[in-house]
C-alpha cells in the first residue's frame, strides 16, 4: 500500500537531502568550518529551503553541523579531543560487539561479513576512497548485527556515522591496513573465539586512533566548495 500519510513525501525529500549533505560532509566536499547558506544549498540541490532547513537540524543533532543563533550554520570541526572521546567509546562498544558476534556467530552472519570484506578489498585496490569509508562502516554495522543485541544496535549506528567522518580523514593511509584488520576480526568471529575477537576489535580501534591523531596533527585548514548534485523526489 502506498504511504499517503500527511507529510510523507516531504519527509522523504528531507531524508534525501540529509543523506546527501551528510555524504558531502563525510567526503570533505563540505569542509569543516564551512558556512552553510540555506539558499545556496537549496539551489545546488534543486529543492526548496524547507527540507534543507530541516536537514540542517537533523545533522546538528548528529553533531555534524553547528548552529549558532543569529550567525547561522557551519560544518562542525572534528577536534583531536572529540576524536579521542569517540575512540574511547568505540573501544568499549565495538569490543563488546565483537565478543557477542563470536559467541552467537552463524554461517549467515559470517557470510555477510566476508561479502563486505570482498567489496572493501576491491575498493581499496582501485583507490575508491569514498566507497572504502562506506564499506568500513558497513563492516562494523554487520559486526553489530551479528552480536544480536538490540540495545547495542541502537548505539552503534549513530556512533559509526561519526566514526566514518573520522575514518574519511585517513582512508588513503588506513584503507589497506583496516581491511586486513577486519579480515583478522572476521576470522576470530567465525572461529567463535570471544576473547580473541574482542582483543582484535580493540586493537583495530587503537590503530585507527593512532592514525587519526597523526593526521589531525598535520591537517591543513583548507576546504572545498559545494558541487551541483541534484536531489529530486
Amino acid at each position: 500500500m502506498t504511504d499517503l500519510t500527511l507529510g510523507a513525501a516531504h519527509r522523504t525529500l528531507r531524508d534525501k537531502v540529509t543523506k546527501e549533505l551528510r555524504r558531502r560532509i563525510l567526503s570533505g566536499e563540505l569542509a569543516q568550518g564551512e558556512r552553510l547558506v540555506e539558499d545556496r544549498l537549496a539551489a545546488a540541490l534543486g529543492v526548496s529551503r524547507n527540507p534543507v532547513r530541516e536537514s540542517i537540524r537533523v545533522l546538528a543533532a548528529e553533531g555534524f553541523i553547528e548552529v549558532v543563533p543569529r550567525l547561522g550554520a557551519t560544518v562542525a570541526r572534528l577536534s583531536a579531543e572529540e576524536g579521542e572521546e569517540l575512540f574511547d567509546v568505540r573501544m568499549a562498544i565495538e569490543g563488546l560487539a565483537a565478543r557477542l558476534a563470536a559467541r552467537k556467530h552463524t554461517p549467515e552472519a559470517v557470510a555477510r561479513l566476508r561479502h563486505v570484506l570482498e567489496q572493501a578489498k576491491a575498493a581499496v585496490e582501485s583507490g575508491r576512497l569514498e566507497e572504502v569509508a562506506d564499506l568500513n562502516t558497513a563492516f562494523h554495522l554487520a559486526v553489530g548485527e551479528a552480536a544480536g543485541n538490540s540495545y547495542l544496535a541502537l548505539m552503534m549506528t549513530p556512533m559509526l556515522q561519526r566514526a566514518q567522518w573520522v575514518f574519511s580523514q585517513t582512508a588513503a593511509v588506513r584503507g589497506p591496513h583496516s581491511w586486513q584488520e577486519h579480515l583478522s576480526l572476521c576470522e576470530a568471529i567465525e572461529a567463535g573465539d570471544e576473547d580473541e575477537a574482542q582483543a582484535r576489535a580493540v586493537a583495530h580501534v587503537a590503530a585507527a586512533r593512532r592514525s587519526f591523531l597523526a593526521a589531525a596533527s598535520r591537517k591543513p585548514k583548507t576546504g572545498k566548495r559545494l558541487g551541483n548534485t541534484q536531489v529530486t523526489t
